[in-house]
């Protein structure tokens, strides 16, 4: 076994291991008053976390001459994807029993579900195209451009977990100054220019 391919377990494992513990938890009943709620709250910061670490990649590579982190990038977006189905699901089956008009009355009634809902939806298209084939299929430019909405996905993100906690903002704030220093990251890269310079097989990454 090669050592990506290795890493690439490692970094499934880790990635799978909390929604291990929550099933552990589940089974023993330690899921709190509300198990749905809890299952709920935690699947979203998880899709949030996942992002993050997602977009974190490509500075962390430029950053510290870290080039090994991008063969990880995809499979940590679509760990942000599979968490963001579980938090959706959980809602839309546990919560609703896959009741449209109770959703569809959520949506329009509660302006975070709609926020939620709308950025889960972007994230469908960047998760179906993340293959080598979907990339020569598009061309490496348009792939380029439409992965660019993780941006505005992570930016909903923080804003539906803002409105859910309403007063203890704590977290959301957390994610939301990551999040601002990545776009500062993206917007001025010439704080961070050196790392790379001069090598002319670097590829722009988003």
């Amino acid at each position: 076994m090669n050592e990506v391919r290795f890493n690439k377990i490692l970094v499934a494992l880790n990635a799978i291991l909390p929604l291990g513990l929550l099933g552990y938890d589940a089974l023993r009943g330690q899921l709190g008053a509300n198990p749905i709620e809890f299952f709920l709250r935690t699947t979203g910061v998880l899709t949030l976390v996942f992002l993050i670490v997602t977009l974190s990649v490509t500075p962390l590579r430029k950053l510290f001459g870290w080039n090994f982190v991008i063969k990880y990038r995809r499979m940590l977006g679509l760990f942000a994807f599979f968490y963001g189905l579980l938090h959706l699901t959980t809602y839309s089956v546990f919560d609703k029993s896959l009741d449209l008009k109770l959703i569809g009355a959520d949506v329009i009634q509660r302006p975070f579900i709609a926020l939620g809902m709308t950025a889960f939806l972007m994230l469908v298209p960047l998760a179906v195209t993340s293959t080598n084939g979907w990339i020569k299929r598009l061309g490496g430019k348009r792939w380029a451009r439409l992965h660019k909405l993780i941006y505005p996905i992570a930016i909903l993100g923080v804003i539906h977990f803002w409105m859910i906690v309403k007063s203890d903002v704590f977290y959301p704030a957390v994610f939301g100054t990551i999040l601002t220093a990545l776009f500062v990251f993206r917007l001025f890269p010439k704080l961070t220019a050196g790392t790379n310079a001069g090598d002319p097989k670097k590829v722009r990454q988003i």
